[in-house]
């Protein structure tokens, strides 16, 4: 009788770099409910741990090659979710990291699976962008992101797999670092008014990251039929005039007229020689004065469809995650199954 060694019968193991972010967490958990295990880098692992006792925690450090590489034995998928804080230091931080993921992978011959960013396009390309769309940006942070996917395609060509799929701004429960999270409303506060970086009348771009993770699944689950190199683009949810995430959120909370004021772009201009996180955050003022849908129909094709959770029941499952709704100022939300909603 053949020996089956208890490796062989362990489920496939995910390193997922950035746990403790927004995709990173959500990319975890669906992992987990794929069946793999899930092993999480940290700086500080026992701290998480006992947060986060269902992952596999370890030390590490998303700069340090060995770190990484050792993280990463025995992985099948390396989710490359991390990114500087702030929007400060991608210079000195984000190409290294991108190639310690690529180096480690390579190694253990895993896959790469990447969010993508819009910052890697410039205005010409604006309304609707598609993977095919000239990756033109106008700042540095755009250009940093260009490199990294070129980086990740030279490497695929070199035999490793990379999955990357390009959303617009996430929101979604348990992520904090976003324009949602940060601008238009204040966790761990009642919603009292709504601050929205955008215009009026100018179509934004936002993907609820369980739908993200969602997706990614479903790519990763067709994996044999993907190129080396395959590249996606997200619809996600389109707010085609720029006031109706303001609405969602005011219908959330029961006040369907919510006060909404404009963000302080011009003030924050002006600080910006003595706040290196507003001139950092000015920068990407342009994502939000023209109108940037992204085209998903590559992804419809090979999928059949997109995972689609109806916006109302993103925003309320989102603000109650972040502490913003109280427990009479709306109804209990249930997240849907996806199934329910697809965004063709």
């Amino acid at each position: 009788m053949t020996d089956i060694s208890q490796t062989s019968l362990q489920p496939p193991l995910a390193l997922v770099l950035g746990a403790t972010g927004g995709v990173g967490g959500a990319l975890a958990k669906a992992l987990l409910k794929r069946g793999y295990r899930v092993r999480a880098m940290h700086r500080r692992p026992k701290q998480q741990s006992s947060a986060h006792p269902v992952y596999e925690w370890v030390g590490g450090d998303a700069m340090c090659a060995a770190d990484v590489l050792a993280a990463a034995q025995g992985a099948s998928v390396i989710v490359h979710g991390v990114n500087p804080p702030g929007y400060q230091n991608w210079g000195e931080l984000v190409l290294p990291m991108i190639d310690n993921t690529i180096a480690a992978a390579r190694a253990v011959g895993a896959r790469i699976l990447m969010p993508g960013t819009i910052y890697n396009f410039g205005p010409e390309t604006f309304p609707l962008l598609s993977e095919e769309s000239p990756q033109r940006p106008q700042t540095i942070k755009g250009r940093i992101r260009v490199e990294l996917e070129q980086r990740l395609e030279r490497a695929a060509n070199e035999g490793v797999p990379v999955i990357i799929l390009r959303a617009g701004d996430f929101f979604g429960p348990d992520a904090g670092n976003n324009w949602f999270a940060q601008a238009m409303v204040q966790p761990g506060k009642p919603v009292r008014f709504v601050l929205d970086p955008g215009r009026r009348g100018v179509g934004h771009a936002w993907a609820y990251l369980p739908d993200v993770a969602e997706t990614f699944m479903r790519l990763l689950d067709a994996a044999h039929a993907l190129p080396r190199f395959a590249r996606f683009h997200m619809n996600g949810f389109f707010d085609h005039d720029g006031v109706r995430m303001a609405e969602a959120i005011g219908r959330a909370i029961g006040r369907p007229e919510i006060f909404t004021l404009g963000f302080p772009w011009t003030l924050a201009g002006l600080a910006r020689p003595f706040v290196p996180f507003l001139k950092e955050l000015h920068e990407m003022r342009y994502l939000w004065r023209e109108t940037i849908r992204l085209d998903n129909s590559r992804l419809v094709a090979f999928l059949g469809e997109e995972p689609h959770t109806p916006v109302d029941i993103a925003v309320q499952t989102t603000l109650r995650s972040l502490g913003c709704l109280s427990g009479h100022s709306a109804a209990a939300a249930e997240p849907v199954p996806l199934s329910q909603g697809v965004r063709r």
